[in-house]
């Protein structure tokens, strides 16, 4: 019997299962995004959340915790280090899925799982982003082929030069 035994099977064994969504969730926690198939995304949003919640409470307890679960002893030190100042007004639902619609191979209905907090940071990355044509180089290249000539002209000749031009 299956009494308290919380989560999908997804037609795998326990370990397979286990070892699948430890992958997961350390790749989510490393990269604040993944694509996966609809029904991992919404037992992955359990796991995430979990270790959010671990990382918020922040103790010796929870860290080691986190450890057994995350694959990689530097993502749980990042995950605890941020997980105050980005997550902590929120109490639960860390995560967001949005759908994508099937992936071309199988037709599997695919989403892209995301850390909430991501968006605040990516905000900020993006506003450090300027494109070329405002700036100054831009605005040269726009004065046209003509403007380069007269640069061209004046650079050629030096000013001391009397030229059939300036003699008449």
């Amino acid at each position: 019997m299956r009494h308290r035994k919380a989560g999908l099977k997804l037609s795998r064994k326990t370990g397979h299962l286990n070892s699948m969504f430890r992958n997961l969730v350390t790749s989510l926690l490393k990269h604040d995004r993944i694509r996966t198939t609809d029904t991992k995304a919404k037992e992955l949003r359990r796991w995430a959340d979990h270790l959010i919640t671990l990382a918020k409470r922040g103790d010796l307890h929870a860290r080691r915790q986190a450890l057994a679960i995350v694959q990689e002893p530097a993502v749980v030190h990042a995950l605890f280090e941020k997980a105050g100042e980005r997550f902590g007004q929120t109490a639960g639902g860390y995560t967001r899925l949005a759908k994508l619609g099937a992936r071309p191979g199988d037709a599997a209905p695919m989403t892209l799982v995301e850390l909430m907090g991501a968006e605040v940071q990516g905000k900020k990355k993006k506003k450090g982003r300027k494109k070329a044509a405002p700036s100054t180089a831009g605005k040269k290249k726009a004065a046209g082929p003509k403007a380069e000539a007269k640069e061209k002209a004046s650079k050629e000749t030096p000013a001391g030069d009397s030229s059939p031009k300036e003699a008449g």
